[in-house]
């Protein structure tokens, strides 16, 4: 009878000895779960930054190329607002287009009067949305997605007005 009760105690033992490394597991694994679904989360919290800061940064950059008097406007072109950058090479008018379409920024170069639409424009990258506005020197760059972020620029030639 003591052996019995014995070897019932080291059944017992060695019950709860698996009892207890199967919740450690489970433990283990959901800690694991729950921080790649964290990681998760903050990588794509910083992509989406990443590609809204990089959308702001390309848009200054651009102006700032083409800020010569009258050349930086902002227009809607089918029923889109675009960035449009004006420059006069070699005696015919060049304009360049940055609007948002379909997911993602997009750039139209093309001699003006081309008949080449918003359709015909390279994606640059891939956003939640783009807008544009314009007051005098003054032209407001907005970039939405998760978190909206935005840009102001002063056109320093002058912009839409013609100076003379």
């Amino acid at each position: 009878m003591k052996q019995q009760r014995q070897q019932k105690g080291q059944t017992m033992n060695l019950l709860f000895t698996m009892l207890l490394f199967l919740v450690f597991v489970l433990c283990a694994l959901f800690t694991v779960l729950i921080g790649g679904k964290v990681y998760e989360n903050i990588n794509s919290r910083i992509e989406e930054n990443y590609s809204g800061q990089v959308v702001l940064n390309y848009v200054a950059n651009k102006v700032r190329q083409g800020d010569e008097a009258g050349s930086v406007a902002v227009r809607t072109i089918e029923d889109t607002p675009v960035l449009e950058l004006s420059k006069e090479i070699n005696g015919s008018r060049y304009v360049t287009w940055i609007y948002y379409r379909e997911g993602a920024v997009r750039e139209l170069f093309t001699n003006e009067g081309s008949g080449l639409g918003l359709k015909d424009g390279l994606e640059i990258m891939k956003c939640g949305g783009l807008t544009f506005r314009q007051e005098g020197d003054i032209l407001e760059v907005t970039v939405t997605g998760v978190e909206e972020s935005g840009l102001f620029l002063n056109i320093r030639s002058g912009g839409g007005r013609d100076e003379e």
